[in-house]
């Protein structure tokens, strides 16, 4: 049994004690994968399709419907994620991503400044600004 025991370390030539143990298997998985332009992976579409969509979502957003560049962001989300893969869709995502911001940040100032400052901020004109008493200066309510 003692014969079998040894003080120096079993040294097989084969092994490299250098490298990690424990290899993290997934991030030979992710360096490997195939990156998609849409978040539905191959599932979705090609892209020559890809860059129809989102230039189409970009200019859309233009027409009074910024809400289509969030779908840009976000259907085209691994494009965003990538700064390398596919610059011709990238391009309009960016954008759309840019539109969108400033979209939300003037949309937001403005229900604040009215939430907010109502009727102090604005003074008499705050009677001709809001919505709810459109019957009242149309004769419509009954109460006039």
């Amino acid at each position: 049994m003692e014969a079998s025991r040894s003080d120096e370390p079993n040294r097989n030539p084969t092994v490299d004690r250098s490298s990690n143990p424990n290899p993290n298997p997934l991030s030979s998985i992710i360096s490997s994968a195939h990156v998609w332009p849409t978040i539905d992976g191959p599932l979705g579409l090609t892209e020559e399709a890809s860059v129809d969509y989102a230039r189409r979502f970009y200019k859309f957003g233009f027409a009074l419907l910024p809400w289509l560049w969030a779908v840009n962001c976000f259907y085209f989300w691994p494009v965003l994620r990538h700064s390398h893969a596919f610059p011709q869709i990238r391009n309009h995502v960016v954008r759309s991503a840019i539109g969108f911001s400033v979209f939300t940040a003037l949309l937001s100032a403005w229900a604040l400044t009215f939430s907010l400052g109502g009727e102090e901020l604005f003074g008499p004109v705050w009677d001709k600004l809001v919505m709810y008493n459109v019957a009242d200066r149309l004769g419509l309510s009954g109460l006039a």
